[in-house]
């Protein structure tokens, strides 16, 4: 109830001053509102590539962690934190802006109106969904109908949606509760680097002075989904020692952990074995150097399979996991590889190589239909058209 109330009064302060400085005129300015940052950088960097001319300003969350420092052209904030004077120019570029990125969930859109010329683009964090939200959520049936209505008013915000494929489009319809018109099928920016073979035998030589051990080694990355239920006990759910004694010492195992995890428990007793790369890392790094991805619940294997490389499922807690959030579809038929629920089971799905290779062809075509490596620059010329951009500069991916 004091959430709610704290809520409202946010809202109802953030409408007032969005409503002033909706006085004021349009500008030749797009808005990226970021908690991920990734498809956000992409069209950024497609932006400056074509010469775009409007000024171009980051709202930054506080759990951000994309790096982007003010320049001539760019500004950046940190928004819907205590930082008052932040929030307050934040607002003012919200109201003023022609395109607004927004990459998540912000309650703010439900209190405010943007202008007919303005639009606000869901770039979202994934490019696909294995888990339910939005409309869906199960934990929707534990919220306020304050809170609901909230969420509605925040969907109907997006004037466009950007989808890699005509499943995730059928998800948003859902999710979302969408209409036709708000899809735009460009792909998703952020798979771009997934189709440059250049760039990606950088990125491995690079990650390969980092980590020399991994060199003429099979890499294993294991990313367990998050689950904000295990900040401060969670407990690493594989036996190790077990792993090295069966599959030998020409494997390696790369672990990704939420940052927010406090307790790593278990992995530091095998330095040589397992290397903790929860912090400081770009994911795409690590999938472009892992021979094997271990996960559960995540939406890393719907950019995995674009590189055709086997997966391994582990959802250890399925059950629970299932009534608290909820799938899209079955588990078991829905995921493109062997689903386990053990270490052992682990093993001898990678001993005997128990991956079916054309499975993952036909999930990768089926979830990055119109990812194929031009996404950026396919968005930045559709949603910019019509505006002050110098279309058709040289292409070329900068990172």
């Amino acid at each position: 109830m004091v959430r709610e109330l704290a809520i409202t009064v946010y809202l109802f302060i953030f409408k007032i001053l969005f409503n002033l400085f909706k006085l004021s005129p349009l500008k030749n300015k797009t808005v990226f509102v970021v908690t991920f940052g990734d498809n956000s950088w992409y069209v950024y960097k497609q932006l400056k590539k074509m010469k775009y001319n409007g000024e171009i300003v980051f709202l930054k969350s506080k759990r951000s962690k994309l790096k982007i420092e003010n320049s001539n052209n760019v500004k950046v904030y940190n928004f819907e934190t205590y930082q008052i004077f932040d929030t307050f120019f934040s607002i003012y570029h919200l109201a003023t802006a022609r395109k607004i990125f927004v990459d998540n969930y912000y309650g703010f859109l439900s209190a405010i109106q943007f202008k007919k010329e303005a639009e606000c683009i869901q770039l979202w964090h994934a490019a696909g969904a294995i888990k339910q939200f939005g409309i869906h959520d199960p934990s929707n049936q534990l919220r306020t109908k304050r809170a609901l209505i909230r969420f509605q008013k925040v969907y109907k915000q997006f004037h466009k949606i950007i989808v890699g494929s005509e499943n995730l489009a059928k998800i948003y319809f859902e999710a979302f509760g969408v209409n036709e018109q708000n899809i735009l099928r460009s792909g998703i920016p952020r798979t771009d680097i997934f189709y440059n073979i250049n760039k990606i035998e950088d990125i491995k030589k690079k990650m390969l002075r980092k980590f020399p051990s991994i060199k003429n080694k099979k890499v294993i990355l294991y990313a367990p989904t998050y689950r904000e239920a295990e900040l401060d006990s969670f407990r690493l759910q594989i036996d190790y020692k077990k792993m090295y004694e069966e599959l030998g010492p020409d494997i390696i195992i790369m672990l990704r952990l939420h940052p927010a995890i406090n307790n790593h428990s278990g992995h530091e007793a095998y330095p040589d074995y397992v290397i903790d790369c929860s912090r400081h890392f770009r994911m795409n790094d690590l999938l472009f150097v892992c021979d094997y991805l271990i996960t559960d619940y995540s939406s890393i294997p719907f950019e995995f399979a674009i590189l055709e490389k086997p997966m391994i499922f582990y959802p250890y807690d399925l059950e629970s996991y299932l009534k608290e959030r909820g799938f899209w579809e079955e588990y078991d038929e829905f995921v493109p590889g062997p689903v386990v629920y053990n270490t052992d089971q682990i093993i001898e799905s990678l001993k005997k190589n128990s991956f079916d290779y054309e499975r993952i062809r036909q999930f990768k075509e089926e979830w990055n239909q119109y990812s194929i490596g031009k996404s950026s620059e396919t968005l930045v010329k559709i949603l910019y058209q019509d505006d002050e951009i110098v279309l058709g500069a040289k292409d070329e991916y900068t990172d």
